[in-house]
């Protein structure tokens, strides 16, 4: 039954823990639910938005209109062989999904273990870890248009899928809402294992001949390490993107800098690791008021327990100004900015 709640407070909703509050609230957990409050919204002429597991995005203030939460359950497998579709609600928290897949030996995930968020975000920002992005294994999205409350699916190629980046965070920006994703999986797994400390971990712990489910344990332990747990510390995991460059500015970076961090690209491009640039420039577990960088990862920024979403943001903002002062790269943020 569709319940809508006006002035509530948005603080257990996104993952930096900022308390800002919203206008109007409703959850969704059925297609159904969601036409009728979209029928709603826009005879209304009410700003919407719209939230999944609230880890990617930074209020700044808050929010005067309707906040859509998507909780819409369910995963379901078809198996043909050793191809395997997986379907699964937006409101699924995404790393029961990636439990879901490798409990039933369905690869293809493994490396996206313990990303936080839900599966309808993730094919807005092409979510992905330790050399796999969710492009990788995408076969389709069921999504309706917020203006006319039309379902329509998304197929691969419609998607434009870049790094961190969709057609729904460009073209199609807050156009509309994705309420189920397919993947394309396999009971074959090729995995990989050569991105980050995957490999050096897999040979701490003595596995010579990994499973799926090895290297889930794996990923899970490397991200344990290294990132703050958001019912605890709030934070929206990386704050920036590692940056992307051409092989002419990495060059000269590297004529400064000879131990910079960098991973070749397609297209004669290099990507850079965000998290080293900003440790060089004296930012790791730096504390700054209410909010910092994590002690053990750089490219985390975090709420100690009162920060404002302003006072987050204007601390990105020294990190990035002080970045690009010293290496001439400029950071773009990962996380949406409210």
């Amino acid at each position: 039954m569709l319940v809508l709640q006006e002035n509530i407070s948005l603080k257990p909703y996104n993952t930096f823990g900022v308390n800002v509050c919203s206008s109007f609230f409703a959850e969704i957990f059925t297609e159904p639910d969601l036409e009728e409050l979209l029928g709603m919204a826009v005879s209304s002429a009410q700003k919407l938005l719209v939230l999944g597991g609230g880890s990617n995005l930074l209020f700044t203030k808050d929010f005067d209109g309707l906040v859509l939460k998507i909780s819409i359950p369910g995963i379901s497998s078809k198996v043909d062989q050793d191809n395997v579709m997986v379907t699964a609600g937006a409101g699924v928290v995404w790393n029961d999904l990636v439990n879901y897949c490798v409990g039933n030996g369905f690869a293809g995930v493994e490396n996206l273990s313990l990303i936080p968020g839900t599966v309808g975000a993730a094919p807005i920002q092409n979510i992905g870890a330790y050399g796999v992005e969710l492009k990788d294994v995408f076969h389709s999205c069921t999504a309706y248009e917020i203006a006319t409350a039309e379902k329509r699916v998304f197929n691969f190629e419609d998607c434009r899928f870049g790094y961190r980046d969709s057609i729904f965070k460009n073209e199609l920006k807050g156009r509309y809402i994705i309420t189920a994703v397919s993947f394309k999986l396999s009971r074959h797994a090729v995995l990989h294992t050569q991105y980050g400390a995957i490999q050096a971990e897999l040979l701490n712990r003595n596995i010579t001949n990994p499973t799926i489910a090895d290297i889930s344990k794996v990923v899970s332990a490397i991200r344990v390490s290294k990132l703050p747990d958001p019912s605890t510390i709030g934070n929206a995991g990386s704050f920036f993107k590692n940056p992307v460059i051409d092989q002419a500015q990495f060059e000269s970076v590297l004529a400064k800098f000879p131990d910079v961090v960098h991973y070749p690209m397609p297209g004669d491009q290099v990507k850079l690791a965000a998290g080293w640039l900003i440790e060089q420039c004296g930012f790791k577990g730096k504390v700054a008021g209410q909010t910092g960088t994590w002690k053990n990862q750089a490219l985390v920024l975090v709420n100690l327990g009162s920060a404002t979403g302003q006072e987050v943001y204007a601390f990105s903002e020294e990190i990035i100004n002080t970045v690009y002062a010293k290496f001439g790269v400029k950071l773009e943020r990962e996380v949406n900015i409210l």
